[in-house]
Parts: structure tokens; C-alpha cells; sequence
């Protein structure tokens, strides 16, 4: 009899396309949240696996906080594009100006938290019924606390006290009337996993995350890149320094790392020998010590 010895990266990669493939049997109406960043790229790469030869069959859901780097934003397209799929774009300037969320001022001001505004209401206009993140529980303390069906009532919102078990892989995705679930596949995965699963599979991702010049301001212990959305404040010194991000987001609250990792291979090697965690430098878990849990039962990603 002929036995199969799978890799730890490709049993997560099967666990993956599972999970996928129960969203495509268990819900009318998913779709994938894509951001642009690593995480939703392998998700992405996994659902194109999952449903070869045909296209991957949700729709690609991005919430433009406005305050995007260009980079993701073209990178974002150029996918969209390979792959014909179709992009679902929920703008944030356009809650705002609607009256729908209120915009920050000040020198720390960020559009992060009112994304969850205009996720809900994205949500709630196409009808979805499950959207598939990138979360990995390795990721933040709150994001721990996820099942890979995540139920959201139906103001959007989450109760980690109220999840339902997942015994042997066995997926409930019953749903009353205007609720709707997250579906994280790859819970399971860590930081590393993801990045030597882009390498194996040679995944293209945005120039971001490799090493590059950039003008920079140092502020609360990160490097923020210089942009047009940041105030600057007169004792912060712009300085160009060779970062790369670990984690992308809004261009406000994303913090980089000097490196010298220009390739995939000097990555993976960074990320092993890293103490930190890839969301230590950002500036929206700073805000407090349940920072990501009061956004997550608010519903946010």
C-alpha cells in the first residue's frame, strides 16, 4: 500500500481548501475580504486552488479606508484582473460623507475603527452570508478567540462567549435573518507557515513587504511612512531608512521595520529569528490592551 507523508504546510493547505469548500456548500452568498496584505493573498491563492479549473466563486470584497497605500491599491487591481474575478469595492470616504461614521482629528487620527461601518453596510447591501478572512489566531489575543465559522448576530457583532464548537472539523453555519459568519481559514496558520507557503507556492505579493527606501517619521517606538494623511509634528524628524511592513493596512497605522529582507528567502529567515510580534507595529493595537477585541465585538474584521 502506498502511503502519503504530507508536509505540515500542505496539511494546512488541505485544512484550508476545506473550510472553503464548506462555504461554498453551507452559504448562498460569500465573499472574500481582501485587503491586499499577505494573509487575504494566500486566501485568495487557497480558493483558486479549491475550485480549479473553475473561477473562484465569491466575489473579492475591499474596504477602501481612503488611506490606502498606492501600492496595494494597484497590486489589488493587476489581481483582480489575472484572476476575473469579481471586485467589490466599500468605500469609507463615502460613509463619511454620507454621515455614517464620524472621522477622527488630531495627530493620531486614523480611519481605521470606522472601516467597521462600512464593512456592515458592504455586508449588508450585497447580501453576503459569510465573509472569509485572513485572521490566524497566532496574530493577536482576540483573534485567538475565533472559530473558523465565526457567527455575527445581526448588528454585525461578536460574542466570544457565544461561538459554537467545532468538534472533528463539523461546521454549523445556521444563521437566523440578517446575521451572517467570518470564516477564517486559516486559523490554524502562523506567521511563518504563511510566509513559507508564498515561497513554496512562489505567490506574488505587493513590493511592500520587501525591503525598500522610504521617508519615515519614528513615533511610538515604529517607523510610519510619510504620506499625506499623516500629521507630522515638528520635533519628528523625516529620515529615509530601508523598512519593509510585516503587516499591511491603512498607511496611518502601519509601522515598519528596518530590514534588509528584499527576497522571500531573507524573510522567511527575518520572520524566524523575529521576537516580536508581525502586529507590534501597529499603531490601532497600541490604543489599549483590548484594542482588537472592542473593534472585533463591534465588527470589525
Amino acid at each position: 500500500m502506498k502511503s502519503y507523508n504530507l508536509t505540515h504546510l500542505k496539511e494546512l493547505e488541505a485544512e484550508s481548501i476545506y473550510v472553503l469548500r464548506e462555504v461554498f456548500a453551507q452559504f448562498e452568498n460569500p465573499a472574500i475580504l481582501f485587503s491586499g496584505g499577505k494573509d487575504s493573498i494566500v486566501v485568495t491563492h487557497l480558493a483558486r486552488k479549491a475550485f480549479h479549473p473553475a473561477k473562484i466563486p465569491f466575489p473579492l470584497v475591499h474596504i477602501d479606508t481612503g488611506h490606502n497605500f498606492p501600492e496595494t491599491i494597484d497590486f489589488r487591481d493587476k489581481l483582480v484582473e489575472t484572476l476575473g474575478a469579481k471586485l467589490v469595492v466599500g468605500s469609507v470616504q463615502k460613509s463619511i460623507n454620507d454621515g455614517r461614521a464620524a472621522e477622527e482629528r488630531g495627530k493620531n487620527a486614523t480611519r481605521n475603527a470606522i472601516q467597521t461601518v462600512t464593512l456592515l453596510d458592504t455586508i449588508e447591501e450585497n447580501q453576503f452570508d459569510a465573509a472569509i478572512g485572513g485572521a490566524r489566531r497566532d496574530e493577536e489575543k482576540a483573534r485567538a478567540k475565533e472559530r473558523f465559522f465565526s457567527h455575527r448576530d445581526e448588528f454585525g457583532q461578536w460574542d466570544p462567549k457565544n461561538q459554537r464548537p467545532e468538534l472533528w472539523n463539523i461546521f454549523n453555519g445556521k444563521q437566523h435573518h440578517g446575521e451572517h459568519f467570518r470564516v477564517f481559514p486559516l486559523s490554524n496558520w502562523t506567521e511563518m507557515d504563511v510566509w513559507q507557503y508564498i515561497l513554496a507556492e512562489n505567490i506574488d505579493i505587493p513590493s511592500l513587504y520587501f525591503a525598500h527606501k522610504r521617508k519615515v517619521i519614528r513615533r511610538s517606538n515604529t517607523w510610519l511612512p510619510v504620506s499625506d494623511f499623516i500629521q507630522i509634528d515638528p520635533k519628528e524628524e523625516v529620515v529615509e531608512k530601508i523598512i519593509r511592513f510585516r503587516t499591511l493596512g491603512d498607511i496611518t497605522i502601519t509601522g515598519g521595520v528596518e530590514s534588509d529582507a528584499d527576497t522571500l528567502e531573507k524573510i522567511v529567515e527575518e520572520v524566524a529569528a523575529a521576537r516580536n510580534t508581525e502586529r507590534g507595529d501597529r499603531e490601532d493595537d497600541k490604543r489599549s490592551e483590548t484594542a482588537m477585541e472592542d473593534r472585533k465585538r463591534q465588527g470589525y474584521f
